[in-house]
């Protein structure tokens, strides 16, 4: 049998000296004497350059193939070496990964530090093209231009001048201004020294505000004058609103020449200067004018506004003699099918209604109000509380202040006035009482009549300690009660 001894040598490596100490570092390898080719490690696992980063976040680990070691195992004594072994493998990978910046690139970058990114040279400010215009807003041919005023291509003065009209002719302060300037002028002076200066500026229907204005400064000789001048304007004459306006001056102080034929009158003029008319007869006490006026317009079947009939029904409903022809405008009001009415104005005729007894029109005018969709004011509540307190509807009356109170409308001192006053009928105390603290929380001060009102309920229900002292707060005051009262309370 034959026998082969295999010996085994130690082979050992010296590396070279390390900067940092004077140890050497020995790697000690076992290899067999029979191996005359043994496999070389690569360079990379002999002189590692650094630790291993840690992974990305965004990397999924589990997705990654698991890499298998085929390399002998070293065991490395020193961790020194990788700052000598790998610098040549680190300086070729800085020159490949090494790039070669621009002069552009750099004055870019150094430029984030110092300020502004300096620009080529070109076109700095370039003017953007106008946009095209939208077909939908474009008017079709052959249809007729919109009723505005046009300003027609002209130079700087003309535009200046339309900018400037469009700011004064319908400015209340720019007109009554003209109208105090009117004013001031003396007797032997004409109102052209102040019109023709701004004649330019006007327009149709800018002067009769003014013209109203010189009504109200009893100057009616003045707004005739300014009328005068308006025809000799071809630009602001004819004109409707000048002419009533002049119309109803005239017409309130009494320097209106009435026409013989009113009946031809009204067929001829507008309907603006008919109503202006009657207005100034009314606003000038002149009722029979206004009157016969109304009535001629009737029947040439000319359907004025109602605000006039109103204004005509408060006028003669102050006086009891024209009472018969208060009713004959109510049934022509109630028969009209445009009845359309203000709060005012339907406030003021059921007002009228309580003082002619006609209580049958103010609830009607309260529902119609109602219905119309609009909420009653606190006026209009009490001239309906009024009506059923006069038509001796006591409990309806209660729900209306129920309603009041509801719709938590706020009382003012004709609406305690008229609530104590029912109370009082209906002999209710508590409420009385109730709303008497009420009135003075609200800062409200007691009149006569709801001192007296409170004194007979608390007379009434026997109450002569709350008497007294309702009597003394009159007295502290300064209402003087009646005679019979305090000898009353002194005999108690």
């Amino acid at each position: 049998m034959n026998c082969m001894f295999s010996s085994i040598s130690l082979y050992s490596m010296v590396l070279a000296d390390t900067k940092f100490s004077g140890s050497r570092s020995v790697t000690l390898m076992a290899q067999s004497s029979k191996r005359t080719h043994h496999k070389k490690v690569p360079k990379n696992l002999r002189n590692p350059r650094r630790t291993k980063l840690p992974p990305d976040f965004g990397v999924n680990l589990f997705l990654k193939k698991p890499s298998t070691d085929t390399g002998l195992s070293h065991t490395y004594f020193d961790f020194d070496e990788e700052d000598k072994g790998g610098g040549d493998e680190s300086e070729d990978d800085e020159q490949e990964n090494d790039t070669v910046w621009e002069s552009e690139e750099l004055e870019a970058i150094s430029s984030l530090f110092q300020g502004r990114i300096p620009q080529k040279p070109g076109m700095l400010f370039r003017e953007r093209p106008l946009p095209l215009p939208l077909p939908h807003k474009l008017r079709p041919l052959k249809l007729p231009m919109s009723k505005k005023h046009v300003t027609l291509a002209a130079p700087k003065i003309a535009s200046s001048r339309a900018s400037i009209c469009k700011q004064v002719y319908k400015n209340p302060n720019f007109l009554i201004s003209l109208a105090r300037e009117i004013k001031a002028l003396t007797s032997n002076e004409d109102v052209s020294v102040v019109l023709d200066k701004c004649a330019r500026f006007l327009r149709k229907g800018s002067l009769s505000l003014a013209i109203r204005e010189l009504g109200h400064m009893e100057l009616p000789e003045r707004a005739l004058q300014t009328f005068c001048w308006v025809q000799k304007q071809p630009h602001l004459f004819p004109d409707d609103r000048v002419l009533a306006s002049t119309v109803e001056v005239l017409a309130r102080h009494h320097e209106l020449k009435v026409p013989l034929d009113l009946e031809k009158f009204t067929s001829l003029a507008s309907r603006s200067v008919l109503e202006a008319m009657v207005r100034g007869f009314i606003g000038g006490g002149n009722l029979k004018l206004a009157w016969k006026l109304l009535l001629a317009a009737r029947d040439g079947k000319r359907m004025l506004d109602p605000s006039i009939y109103v204004k005509l029904i408060m006028e003669l409903g102050k006086n009891p003699d024209k009472y018969m022809l208060v009713i004959t405008l109510l049934d022509e009001l109630g028969q009209r099918d445009d009845f359309k009415l203000s709060q005012q104005d339907c406030t003021a005729i059921m007002k009228v209604g309580v003082r002619l007894h006609k209580f049958d029109v103010v609830e009607s005018l309260f529902h119609w109000f109602r219905q119309s969709g609009r909420d009653p004011s606190v006026v209009m509540y009490t001239t309906l509380i009024h009506s059923r307190y006069s038509e001796k509807k006591y409990r309806e009356a209660l729900t209306v202040v129920w309603d009041m109170e509801a719709s938590n409308c706020l009382f003012d001192l004709p609406a305690y006035r008229v609530v104590m006053k029912l109370f009082v009928a209906l002999n209710d105390l508590s409420r009385a009482v109730r709303y008497f603290s009420k009135l003075k929380e609200a800062g409200f001060s007691p009149t006569y009549d709801i001192y007296r009102d409170m004194i007979k309920i608390y007379m009434v229900s026997g109450r002569l300690a709350k008497c007294k002292e309702v009597c003394r707060e009159a007295e502290l005051a300064g209402f003087k009660l009646y005679e019979q009262m305090v000898s009353r309370f002194a005999a108690n």
